[in-house]
């Protein structure tokens, strides 16, 4: 199973984007997203922020669960306080599991947040951002 993870900034660009595979059950962490579909994904996330704007405002949850489907393909949501958006286009899987990595990879964004010389609506480009990420991925998903 794949996964393609991306982060929204408040101007809807796209701060950090991520594409791994499972770990569970024998997997290698590698996406298997085919070829031909592979530059569909962004276009799926960020297709879904429309939905994204419409459900924000309505439970006050951080997070939003499944908000869109393509295909067999789902989107799943986490809004932070300053409305940076966590997108992941996955397959069915457990909404408990999601919601563990986004918590995590929730933590992580604070702590890049409270860095000086990090700006809000700035591109991550710290590999030990992307390092921490893909760890929350292999553990939970």
């Amino acid at each position: 199973m794949s996964y393609y993870f991306a982060i929204v900034g408040t101007k809807d660009n796209p701060l950090f984007e991520h594409e791994f595979g499972t770990s569970k059950q024998g997997g290698d962490g590698v996406a298997r997203f085919r070829e031909e579909a592979r530059h569909m994904n962004q276009f799926i996330v960020h297709s879904s922020l429309d939905i994204v704007e419409e459900v924000q405002w309505g439970n006050g949850q951080m997070y939003l669960k499944v908000i869109d489907r393509f295909y067999n393909n789902y989107v799943s949501c986490f809004l932070t306080g300053g409305n940076i958006k966590f997108l992941l286009l996955h397959a069915p899987t457990t909404p408990k599991a999601i919601r563990s990595f986004f918590v995590d990879v929730y933590e992580i964004w604070v702590k890049t947040l409270m860095n000086p010389f990090y700006h809000i609506d700035m591109e991550v480009r710290s590999p030990v951002f992307r390092s921490r990420v893909v760890a929350a991925g292999r553990k939970y998903l």
